[in-house]
């Protein structure tokens, strides 16, 4: 555990408010997936790993879709380093990442297919990305 103070007061409560589900990638890539006649779950729990939800989920297929924030999950391109209690915030963001892979270890080892998506990458390519995929594991089953 980091030895760092946690954030002040006003940090925390910005941190509350940030969205968790419904942010803007998420809602366009699934308003493209549902016009193109796809079905899914939305934030619909890992099984087996609690508070632990996937951003899109098609079930029968098993394919787990996350649209990762560059910030809170490191983007190799786009993430940014806090300066102001820096240990605190690198400990945090590690820890995000080392979750973000341990969810996807076990959904595949599970029999999941999971998509991991930048924020910034297009709503487009996304969707076509994640029908594909919901294709070819329709197609397998």
């Amino acid at each position: 555990m980091s030895t760092a103070e946690p954030p002040s007061p006003d940090v925390s409560a910005r941190m509350r408010r940030q969205a968790r589900r419904d942010t803007a990638p998420e809602v366009a890539v699934r308003k493209i997936l549902h016009a193109s006649g796809y079905r899914y779950r939305v934030n619909e729990r890992v099984p087996h790993l609690p508070r632990r939800t996937m951003d899109i989920a098609f079930t029968k297929a098993k394919v787990a879709v996350f649209l990762d924030g560059c910030f809170w999950h490191g983007c190799p391109a786009h993430a940014t380093q806090p300066k102001s209690n820096a240990e605190w915030w690198r400990h945090k963001l590690d820890r995000n990442m080392a979750r973000d892979a341990e969810t996807t270890a076990h959904l595949e080892t599970d029999g999941w297919t999971v998509l991991r998506f930048w924020e910034h990458e297009p709503p487009a390519e996304v969707a076509a990305r994640v029908a594909a995929a919901v294709d070819q594991a329709r197609s397998r089953n």
